[in-house]
């Protein structure tokens, strides 16, 4: 039941899911140098809360009503470049309107933090077919280990992010910006 190999692919599909949203942190570590650790903790754990809901939702959704979720699949990639490239254009603006500015950047709010959070593992929810083999006790140990792993792969991404933004300054919001408008592009090619 609870194998090596069931751990190591568990890992493997959390690694895999936690890239985009490793660099949405990067993102909004460059866009907030100065992040303090609770508000890390905060991005990095509603985007682990994501990365275990959404293939928990398609593990259920696989086990009940199947035909109805094959049909949202198809819509996935579309949802994720809407939503990332919105927030990544509002990025992209205010670093154009502020790259002069040596003001303090506003953080990304909590709305458009979920958003993200969406944004990044809505595509996760096809990892409910992957593991549609699965009980529910094991359906939830899989999501465990995707979402330990997530959060720590984010919060590396808002450190090097910090420490990048710190160095990059007016242009942080700007890159930052264009990271997630090629995320929501990358995600969008991919699945074609």
């Amino acid at each position: 039941m609870f194998d090596f190999s069931f751990f190591l692919n568990s890992a493997l599909l959390g690694v895999g899911l936690a890239m985009d949203a490793f660099s949405v942190s990067l993102a909004n570590g460059l866009n907030e140098p100065k992040m303090k650790k609770g508000r890390m903790s905060l991005i990095a754990g509603t985007f682990s809360f994501f990365q275990f809901a959404m293939p928990m939702i398609g593990w259920i959704c696989v086990s009940t009503v199947a035909k109805c979720f094959s049909a949202f699949q198809q819509c996935i990639p579309w949802i994720a470049l809407v939503l990332l490239c919105f927030i990544g254009g509002k990025m992209l603006i205010e670093g154009i309107k502020n790259k002069d500015s040596e003001e303090e950047k506003s953080a990304v709010s909590f709305g458009a933090l979920l958003v993200q959070g969406i944004a990044t593992s809505i595509d996760a929810l096809s990892v409910g077919f992957t593991i549609s083999d699965h009980n529910l006790l094991q359906a939830f140990v899989a999501c465990t280990v995707i979402a330990v792993l997530t959060f720590f792969i984010c919060t590396s991404g808002l450190y090097i992010g910090k420490k990048f933004g710190t160095k990059l300054a007016g242009k942080a919001s700007i890159l930052g910006g264009v990271i997630l408008i090629f995320i929501g592009i990358e995600i969008f090619v991919t699945s074609l």
